[in-house]
């Protein structure tokens, strides 16, 4: 298993050929690219089932990037992760190239969906957990966002109907939205062009559960994932609390041992 100071190496090198990228491009997001590498990679290299040898697995974990415009995140990873060759990567925006601005499902085996039409997303991803739910997939959904488009009236619609979809005996249990706060989007700041805080209290609101991390520290990103997943159920059956879960786990070798195991499972 990929460790923490492995993960860390992958993003700087995907940080760097994200600016190689754009350099060649000419044009881009650097912003928004680089505030999701860290969830990106983490993603590619400790969480997501996936196989780049099959990129129509019937059973792999989705990634939608929302926030299209942040895409050369994920070609950086995609290359890194054996999708194609990192030579490719200096063919960004180029004409031909399947390396589009925005993600282009036709062009690139690997890609999910075509975004970057911003706050359409969601829907997509809500959409694709149903139907993995209802075919008995066990597939998940990652559905990574901007706070810029989450300015979008159909963010909210989407937000409000999820935790309805599915009910009661196929819940969306395997969907998990990632908002990356960067606070910045193309004309200015977020809270300048339309404020959206409180933010977390609003998905909320919606009977989403909410953990707030700090969205380039790998430690909280993966900790968060698996609060989203199995390991959270184990551990609230225990009935240990996230704050000594840590330590407990240096003390139970048994369920350190189990966790290991789930955390092993859920990358075949």
């Amino acid at each position: 298993m990929i460790d923490d100071a492995q993960l860390a190496a992958i993003a700087r090198e995907c940080r760097v050929q994200i600016i190689r990228m754009l350099t060649h491009a000419g044009s881009g997001h650097p912003g928004g690219s680089l505030s999701v590498i860290d969830l990106v990679t983490t993603l590619f290299f400790q969480r997501m089932r996936h196989d780049p040898k099959r990129p129509d697995w019937p059973d792999r974990d989705r990634l939608i990037l929302s926030k299209g415009h942040a895409v050369p995140a994920v070609y950086a990873a995609m290359a890194r992760a054996g999708y194609f060759s990192q030579d490719l990567l200096i063919t960004l925006r180029k004409l031909g190239s399947p390396l589009q601005g925005h993600p282009d499902r036709t062009a690139l085996p690997g890609i999910e969906a075509a975004t970057g039409s911003l706050g359409q997303g969601l829907s997509i991803a809500i959409g694709m957990a149903l139907g993995l739910r209802s075919s008995g997939s066990p597939a998940r959904v990652y559905c990574i966002m901007g706070d810029g488009e989450v300015q979008e009236g159909q963010v909210w619609e989407a937000a409000m109907a999820a935790p309805e979809l599915g009910q009661p005996n196929s819940p969306l249990d395997n969907l998990v939205v990632i908002l990356d706060e960067n606070r910045i989007q193309l004309d200015d700041f977020v809270a300048k062009v339309r404020d959206i805080e409180p933010v977390a209290a609003k998905w909320k609101a919606f009977r989403w559960p909410v953990i707030e991390i700090d969205g380039h520290d790998v430690g909280q990103i993966k900790k968060a994932l698996d609060e989203a997943e199995a390991i959270r159920a184990i551990r609230e059956i225990l009935g240990v609390t996230d704050a000594a879960w840590d330590d407990y786990l240096k003390t139970d070798t048994a369920t350190r041992a189990l966790v290991a195991e789930l955390s092993a499972l859920e990358k075949k």
